[in-house]
């Protein structure tokens, strides 16, 4: 029967809470696993417990964590940079080896995949890394690209189009300019496509937006000396598979890749089951990686 418990941890000043689940039979090998954007906290809402429960019956354990400022870890995560999450995974990293005598690997879904990519290089005797709908781009090009996807997908004429994406890039220059909250809510009532489409903005996600803007992955994905899955859904909406891809590729000629006929952002199929093969897929990658043969 697997057992879980609650952990903190520091990372730099910053105290962290999470979990640690066991299998219920011999641990072959753990994962730490890193939320997305936002304020994700150690489930990433919905998207990890399944996941999570499938790595436990194969004999995977698994630790999760409260992003900082999120549920039970102190500090905040508006103002944080990739590099300070990434500094949290290292710190969850080397908390959960010191609960296993086994191989360890990271697991990171969307931004959590930026994470863990600029992580690894910190994390010693690192087994593997896993990328879950990870953009092979900086998180403005991406976030462009699920603004335009959205606008086609409901059928908006051409111009409307073109206007919501100059928008769009008035909006970053406003951002690393350090625009206040409310002038961007003034600028959002002059562009309703744009806004429409692009989904609610609070302050604390306008302020968010600054310290990421211009993460470049791939530099990452190059360093990387583990073992690299990387995981797509076909019909992402929010990442550009294809130019993600042959980022990934051309980082790193023997990374792992894997994409999934009719899955979106979440690996899921309109059914909302996980893509056939996906859970699968990822259980035995890592097991044939990080377990002796």
């Amino acid at each position: 029967m697997t057992s879980a418990h609650d952990v903190t941890f520091a990372s730099a000043d910053v105290l962290l809470a999470g979990t640690c689940w066991l299998p219920g039979g011999k641990t072959l090998c753990g994962v730490v696993m890193v939320g997305g954007s936002g304020p994700a906290d150690r489930h990433n809402d919905v998207f990890f417990p399944p996941i999570r429960a499938h790595l436990l019956s194969n004999n995977v354990a698994v630790l999760s964590y409260d992003k900082r400022g999120v549920g039970a870890s102190a500090g905040t995560w508006v103002a944080a940079t990739i590099d300070d999450f990434a500094a949290d995974a290292v710190a969850a990293y080397d908390v959960l080896r010191s609960h296993v005598d086994c191989p360890v690997g990271l697991f990171g879904h969307s931004e959590g995949g930026w994470v863990v990519l600029r992580a690894a290089a910190a994390c010693a005797d690192l087994a593997f890394v896993v990328t879950n709908s990870t953009p092979g781009m900086t998180p403005r090009e991406q976030d462009r690209f699920s603004v335009e996807h959205a606008l086609r997908a409901a059928g908006e004429p051409p111009e409307v189009v073109a206007s919501a994406l100059a928008f769009y890039d008035r909006l970053v220059e406003h951002a690393r300019q350090d625009t206040s909250f409310a002038e961007v809510q003034r600028l959002l009532l002059t562009e309703p496509a744009f806004a429409k489409y692009y989904g609610d903005i609070d302050e604390e996600a306008w302020r968010s937006v600054r310290p990421k803007l211009d993460h470049d992955t791939v530099p990452d994905i190059a360093g990387l000396t583990c073992p690299h899955l990387a995981l797509f859904g076909e019909l992402d909406p929010l990442v550009p598979v294809p130019p993600s891809v042959a980022a990934f590729r051309s980082a790193r000629s023997d990374v792992t890749i894997k994409v999934f006929p009719g899955a979106d952002h979440r690996l899921r199929t309109a059914d909302q089951a996980h893509a056939p093969g996906y859970l699968q897929t990822l259980t035995e990658w890592i097991h044939a990686v990080a377990l002796p043969r």
